[in-house]
């Protein structure tokens, strides 16, 4: 006899899935930590076997958790495109979209360039900053939604993806070895630069500013002509820039989380169905 799944309890599966927590989870659903582990004892009752236990004060998947995962994901995914294509004709609007300079021509370029052909009604307005000035925007309502980097554990929001920070340089460069050791960043307001520098400090390494004028296409110039090094995260890294390991010298830098966030206040249709597509590229992509 066939029997239905509940969409509910799969998405808050692949949420504690993705976040490796009850707690993350809760907060990236706008849920209780009671309500998702309410719901994921049921589906386990649903299953007839355990998805996640606890070792060393950890939550860990299952096997049969990690089997089920892309077939979840792949549901979900269906059942969203289907909502999407019965409902697509209803929405318009405005969506004002707020994301950081290293990841508005990498990893969320597809999610823009398919929002856009899919809902050509829906006008997208970019604001392109760093993730605190992001965060301010978001605040005062002058953008509707946004993608903020910070360190792992230290930001808020829904984390979409955690990646490593590293250091890129010029291939064969020499930039590196230089000191004081010279360092490009895209504005000096960047979520990275307090994490580059504590990281610099820490190692007793000086250093001194290239560039910071808020162009990702010059910060880009400037390792590429190996007049410097910076600090990206390790997808948004050009292929034909270095990433820096530990055999350039240089202190390791600590992961950030790529977090999704959306005002306090109701947000319309158009502002859903985009957040619901930022969520999904990016955690398919990862």
């Amino acid at each position: 006899m066939s029997r239905n799944l509940d969409m509910t309890l799969l998405r808050s599966f692949v949420a504690v899935m993705d976040t490796a927590g009850m707690t993350a989870a809760a907060k990236a659903l706008n849920l209780t930590q009671g309500a998702v582990s309410q719901q994921i004892r049921r589906l386990e009752d649903q299953f007839g076997f355990p998805l996640f236990r606890r070792a060393q004060g950890r939550l860990k998947p299952t096997a049969d958790a990690e089997r089920l995962l892309p077939m979840v994901r792949r549901l979900l995914g269906q059942n969203d495109e289907i909502w999407a294509e019965v409902t697509g004709g209803a929405v318009s609007g405005r969506v004002r979209f707020g994301v950081p300079y290293d990841l508005v021509g990498t990893i969320l370029a597809p999610v823009i360039k398919g929002f856009a052909e899919a809902r050509p009604q829906v006008e997208i307005a970019l604001t392109c900053a760093a993730s605190p000035e992001l965060a301010e925007r978001l605040a005062a309502g002058e953008i509707d939604l946004a993608v903020i980097e910070a360190p792992e554990g230290a930001g808020e929001g829904e984390i979409l993806s955690v990646e490593r920070l590293v250091w890129a340089g010029a291939r064969g460069g020499t930039a590196h070895l230089k000191r004081p050791l010279p360092v490009s960043m895209v504005a000096d307001s960047c979520a990275f630069r307090p994490a580059v520098l504590a990281a610099l400090a820490a190692a007793g390494l000086s250093w001194r500013t290239v560039f910071e004028n808020g162009n990702i296409e010059a910060t880009t110039a400037t390792v590429r002509t190996d007049l410097a090094v910076t600090a990206w995260l390790a997808s948004t890294v050009p292929a034909d820039l270095a990433i820096l390991g530990a055999e350039a010298g240089l202190p390791a830098l600590p992961n950030f989380a790529v977090n999704l966030h959306l005002p306090a206040r109701d947000v319309g249709p158009a502002v859903r169905e985009f957040a619901r597509l930022v969520r999904d590229g990016l955690m398919r992509r990862h």
